[in-house]
């Protein structure tokens, strides 16, 4: 298990997820996408695969990892795993922060954790989310993910309508 201290302070620290994990993750993935107004079908809210990622994230080829607030309690995480359909490249999968993580360098520490071990295994990230979530968008166009006119292949994530894809 990989961890890593994020500076500046807070010392969030961030490492894979973990079986116990799981329901933590779930409840700041609904948090995070209730105070976005993606809390319906057609976004991750209805994903079956939500509070239980440390199954999901055990394949070859994925990866989860989570914040921790100094406290060691759970707020944030991002995901690598590959884009169904689309051979050669991953998706950027539920990266969330609560707002006590946010602009901590937290999500930094998850990005440069999650483009790293992409570009081990694919040659393209791809990426959906929502217009309402401009932080992150901004975020998403300083790691050098380029915007796209309509969705890279159709997913489960119909009601996004904001696409990117960054070559690794």
């Amino acid at each position: 298990m990989t961890s890593v201290s994020v500076s500046p302070a807070p010392p969030f620290t961030v490492r894979e997820i973990r079986p116990g994990d799981d329901g933590a993750v779930e409840a700041v993935i609904r948090t995070c996408l209730a105070e976005f107004g993606a809390d319906r079908e057609g976004f991750a809210w209805s994903d079956p695969d939500l509070g239980r990622f440390s199954q999901v994230y055990a394949r070859p080829g994925t990866r989860y990892w989570v914040v921790l607030s100094p406290e060691g309690k759970l707020v944030g995480g991002a995901g690598i795993g590959p884009l169904l359909g689309a051979e050669g490249v991953c998706e950027l999968q539920k990266m969330y922060c609560l707002p006590c993580a946010r602009g901590t360098g937290a999500a930094h520490t998850l990005m440069d954790l999650a483009l790293d071990f992409a570009a081990r295994y694919y040659r393209q990230c791809y990426l959906e989310t929502f217009h309402t979530m401009t932080a992150a968008n901004r975020f998403y166009q300083k790691y050098g993910f380029r915007r796209l006119e309509k969705p890279y292949i159709s997913t489960a994530h119909f009601a996004c309508d904001v696409w990117y894809l960054r070559d690794l």
